[in-house]
């Protein structure tokens, strides 16, 4: 059984990072053109919205995993018009993106906090590195912090690396159209409308098993950058 307090921290910043991510595709899709996301009430920091359309994803299956294995696992999703994807390829290609970058302005704010941590001296690069132990600290008082902002980091940046594999359902695999022409874009939008739930368990089964070897360099890459000077991994 996982620390209560542990599991408690881990399931919160899984709400607020998906909470974020969903509202990042419905905010792009209404700048976009498409409003459905946002007469859905999703674009919003508020969770409630995004609870309120998956249940189950967002808190029931979360909240069951991280008390019996300290890991949160879960799915959201935000509406859109596939007529509207259909006529504009690449602004849905942007509005698939606008999630994993929504993680990766998290990963930001948190590296922001644990630099600024380690510029007060509160925080120091620690012997070995964890999912979330990114930083060492004496003051008890300061230990709950380097918890929050380590799981803050690597939480986020898991959930935009495996979100941008290019395979359907992810949202790497929605983007795609941003990188090709019109033409291709508009073939490749039909491609993906029609066809893409037929690939979708095969899609994620194939991104589970490559997740392993894609993460660890990103994640070791990462840290090294915000341990600017040293080397781990």
């Amino acid at each position: 059984m996982p620390d209560l307090a542990s599991a408690f921290v881990y399931y919160v910043v899984f709400l607020l990072s998906t909470t974020l991510h969903e509202a990042g595709h419905a905010w792009a899709a209404k700048l976009g053109g498409d409003l459905t996301a946002y007469h859905g009430g999703q674009v919003s920091l508020d969770p409630r919205p995004h609870i309120r359309r998956e249940p189950f994803g967002m808190v029931v299956l979360p909240i069951l995993t991280v008390l019996v294995s300290g890991w949160p696992m879960g799915f959201a999703s935000a509406p859109f018009d596939p007529m509207w994807a259909l006529r504009h390829p690449k602004r849905a290609g942007w509005m698939a993106l606008a999630g994993p970058a929504a993680n990766l302005v998290l990963v930001l704010i948190a590296t922001i906090g644990l630099r600024a941590g380690m510029a007060a001296g509160v925080f120091s690069a620690p012997a070995s590195i964890g999912f979330d132990h990114l930083v060492a600290t004496d003051a008890d008082a300061w230990a709950g912090v380097a918890f929050f902002l380590s799981v803050v980091f690597s939480l986020n940046l898991l959930l935009a690396s495996f979100n941008l594999i290019p395979l359907p359902p992810l949202d790497g695999s929605s983007a795609i159209p941003v990188l090709l022409n019109e033409r291709a874009a508009d073939r490749y939008q039909h491609f993906l409308l029609t066809n893409g739930q037929m690939f979708a368990m095969v899609g994620m089964l194939a991104a589970w098993r490559l997740f392993d070897f894609i993460f660890n360099p990103i994640f070791v890459t990462a840290i090294n950058l915000l341990h600017w000077g040293r080397h781990y991994g």
